[in-house]
């Protein structure tokens, strides 16, 4: 089980380490201030450009429902609320890397793109369940520092940066990452290949079964990346697994309560829906897609660019950023997860 544990971190530490990075740039240049400038009104437009800025917004997991009322009083329709909040936890650039270096391209490019289909329907349908949509929203507050108005923002867009990348986000992904690695090792190592290949190998009740377990349990889009690669190597089908890396991180118990409490109990049915309906149908077409084009599903661990004792060197520095911004200090000091509060414009 070791060995599992430690092979899968050697594989994603170099993919993982730059997505932390690439997060924290983005969180520079795309502030939720900025996404709400441009998501005003209740229009189709609104609901795709909501989607698109969700799949790769890097914010913490405890800031997405808080952003998205903050959405919702600034004038976004339930449709483009609706849109950011189904695809906003599905993906982002560090999941996204982390999928390219353990389940390989197809999914690499296919996961991110079925998140933003997800957003524009539930967005829609939203829409036009909801003419009239002129109701004040529920106030959805979040009592993490990182969503604390009083918090106090370096003003330096490189600190920030670096901040947000490998402190906030590793701070808000890591216990969750290293479960999941250890999940995929624990079945990689005690669960018979004949078991998962008989029960879940394939087909439409597979991916039920998927989704039924993914819905109600949290679990990061990070995180969710490694038990998807052990299942596939376990004989589950990769739509199956994506059934799984597309509901587990897109619901649970506390996002259906906040959508329901926010948008109303027609909203989150929508909302519900549309993350099931698209994950079964997402999964079905890309095992469609590869029944006909025979593209393997694989890992590209960057072996032929980067020699074994790097991946070992960056495995060591990936668990201290995982770990470190955890630890518990004596002077815990107020700071805000870089972009959720951004400098005042001049």
């Amino acid at each position: 089980m070791a060995s599992e544990f430690w092979s899968t971190f050697e594989a994603m530490a170099p993919f993982l380490l730059f997505g932390f990075a690439m997060a924290g740039v983005l969180s520079v240049l795309i502030s939720p201030a900025t996404v709400e400038r441009h998501l005003g009104g209740r229009t189709a437009g609104s609901v795709i450009r909501a989607a698109l800025f969700g799949v790769p917004l890097p914010l913490c997991s405890c800031s997405v429902i808080p952003v998205t009322a903050s959405l919702r009083r600034h004038g976004a329709g339930r449709g483009a609320a609706t849109a950011f909040l189904l695809s906003t936890p599905q993906t982002g650039i560090d999941s996204i890397m982390v999928t390219y270096a353990l389940l390989g391209p197809v999914m690499a490019v296919f996961r991110p793109v079925a998140a933003f289909i997800t957003g524009v329907i539930g967005g829609l349908s939203a829409n036009a369940l909801h003419d009239d949509d002129t109701q004040e929203p529920a106030q959805t507050t979040c009592g993490e520092s990182c969503c604390s108005k009083t918090a106090t923002v370096p003003h330096g867009r490189l600190w920030r940066a670096c901040h947000h990348g490998f402190v906030a986000l590793p701070r808000d992904v890591g216990r969750s990452m290293l479960i999941g690695v250890l999940i995929a090792a624990a079945i990689s190592t005690f669960v018979p290949e004949s078991l998962l290949t008989k029960h879940l190998g394939g087909g439409l009740l597979s991916m039920l079964a998927m989704m039924l377990f993914g819905i109600p349990v949290y679990v990061c889009a990070t995180a969710s990346v490694p038990i998807a690669a052990v299942l596939i190597a376990k004989g589950v089908s990769p739509g199956a697994a994506l059934v799984f890396l597309m509901t587990g991180p897109a619901t649970n118990a506390a996002s259906i309560a906040a959508v329901w409490k926010m948008m109303g109990r027609h909203t989150a049915i929508v909302y519900l829906a549309t993350t099931a309906g698209a994950a079964l149908a997402s999964g079905l077409l890309l095992d469609r897609f590869l029944s006909i084009s025979e593209v393997p599903i694989g890992g590209h661990t960057g072996g032929e660019a980067l020699p074994p004792w790097m991946h070992t060197t960056l495995a060591f520095v990936l668990i201290v950023v995982l770990i470190a911004p955890s630890l518990p200090r004596r002077r815990r000091q107020k700071t805000c997860c870089a972009g959720s509060h951004p400098e005042p414009e001049p």
